[in-house]
């Protein structure tokens, strides 16, 4: 049994050489509670905009829209973005912006601003439907800023800089995936608006990193290669993203 051990641990070893180490793991990042602006409280309009957003949006249920938030809970980012980028693409036909994808974080920077912003989520508050599980996960991780909004606005960011001539609708999806947030019903519209801000803040560390760097020059390059030596793929339901209200 323990040669068995002992042979299983190179391969062990060899397994979590391969998980590539995010970019910003290591980094000092900036402290979004001197950044984001204060979370609504008692008697601020935004509070009650929040409230407003939470039950006009239950409308939704149902809808088009109410279908891609609902996607959008769980889509990676080649799905999400295939529309805006023109094609459809994967990790094995783009292994340099796949690594991109899995390097990209925030340094658990909205991770401690949650903490230090202890903002109940709205549906706890105010009765409706949404549309993802309301599991004790959900309800015990914050709703100020937006996790979720972070990071699409970041990969929006990042794909626009890659892809410049189709930053419009990259940036369009990169709207809408947030908003698909308060939509759902899982954020308010307060903890959305301060994901974008987080998003951005974010990529601005990206850039500061070399490694970053490096591997966008790398998939500048890999994306350059497909759009001259592959054709546009089939519109893929693209129509159901085009018809949607703005």
């Amino acid at each position: 049994m323990k040669r068995l051990l002992l042979a299983a641990l190179p391969l062990a070893l060899i397994a979590a050489d391969r998980v590539p180490m995010p970019y910003l793991a290591a980094e000092r990042m900036p402290d979004l509670t001197h950044i984001l602006p204060l979370p609504p409280g008692v008697g601020d309009p935004r509070a009650d905009d929040d409230r407003a957003t939470f039950r006009a949006t239950r409308a939704l249920n149902g809808t088009p829209r109410w279908k891609m938030a609902t996607s959008d809970v769980t889509d990676d980012r080649f799905t999400v973005f295939a529309c805006a980028i023109g094609r459809k693409l994967d990790a094995k036909t783009s292994p340099a912006l796949a690594r991109i994808f899995e390097r990209m974080g925030d340094g658990g920077m909205v991770g401690r601003a949650k903490d230090r912003f202890p903002v109940r989520r709205p549906y706890l508050d105010v009765p409706g439907e949404i549309c993802e599980a309301k599991t004790p996960h959900l309800a015990g991780n914050g709703d100020y800023p937006s996790g979720h909004t972070s990071n699409g606005w970041m990969t929006a960011l990042v794909l626009a800089e890659l892809i410049p001539d189709r930053a419009t609708q990259i940036l369009r999806r990169g709207r809408r995936y947030g908003e698909s947030r308060y939509i759902c019903g899982a954020h308010s519209r307060s903890a959305v608006e301060a994901g974008f801000m987080a998003g951005a803040v974010a990529v601005s560390q990206l850039h500061a990193n070399a490694e970053f760097r490096v591997d966008m020059d790398r998939a500048r390059a890999e994306l350059s290669r497909h759009r001259l030596d592959t054709p546009r793929s089939a519109r893929f339901n693209c129509e159901f993203e085009d018809a949607l209200d703005r």
